[in-house]
């Protein structure tokens, strides 16, 4: 199957850089210019993955993000914020935003392609775990790519929805970062330690609007530890 990747950049020149790259590479390439574009075009067509630049006129890549994120349309789509920013900062900002991964200008086509490839391998890969897990108040459906909290339905992003079933599914074990790296994000070199800080700290983000936070503990020195409700 060929993936189909939209490109959002208002700087002509960058979009046909990068169309050029990912057709080179085997991908289906769409361009919008303007956030108001690309929101017609993810309507009227199957979108696998966004590469979107953070700063545009009118309304910014962080904000289009946003939006998409709190209407539900991420759920099977990947995104790539590309920035000039690059502080832990705006690394947090824009992850906050739903995004799978960061990308700093500038940067080489090859290393984006990389960090393409390992989105989309992440978000087609099956889950290794049985369809249906719970442990405590949470439980996690694989299959529909669900997770509820006291029968809530609550939304992650593809990445996080990967790394809280990992964790759901492997209650007390204690994960290096270069263990989580490998089993959430791939067997490639292309994402930092401090993506999954930055993945975990966005996780309890949203599990301590249900008080769930503390299920997630920090092994000081190695990494992090799922225990659930003690």
């Amino acid at each position: 199957m060929t993936h189909h990747i939209l490109i959002v950049d208002d700087e002509a020149g960058i979009r046909e850089m990068l169309r050029m790259a990912l057709e080179g590479a085997g991908y289906k390439v769409s361009d919008a210019s303007s956030a108001h574009q690309a929101d017609k075009m993810l309507e009227q067509e199957s979108i696998d993955l966004i590469i979107l630049d953070w700063m545009m006129p009118g309304v910014s890549g962080i904000e289009f993000a946003r939006r998409l994120r709190k209407e539900g349309r991420l759920k099977q789509t990947g995104v790539i914020m590309v920035t000039a920013k690059d502080t832990e900062d705006d690394l947090l900002l824009g992850l906050k935003t739903g995004a799978d991964d960061y990308v700093s200008k500038p940067f080489s086509t090859r290393a984006l392609i990389g960090r393409v490839e390992a989105v989309l391998r992440r978000l087609q890969e099956g889950p290794t775990e049985g369809s249906v897990v719970s442990q405590g108040r949470i439980t996690v459906n694989t299959e529909q790519h669900r997770v509820t909290i006291d029968g809530n339905n609550v939304d992650f992003s593809p990445t996080e929805f990967r790394l809280l079933s990992l964790f759901v599914s492997n209650l007390n074990r204690v994960y290096h970062r270069d263990q989580l790296l490998d089993q959430v994000w791939g067997q490639q070199t292309y994402v930092e330690d401090r993506t999954v800080d930055v993945h975990i700290r966005r996780l309890r983000k949203t599990l301590e609007q249900y008080n769930c936070d503390t299920y997630i503990r920090t092994v000081r020195g190695v990494g992090y530890q799922f225990i659930g409700e003690n």
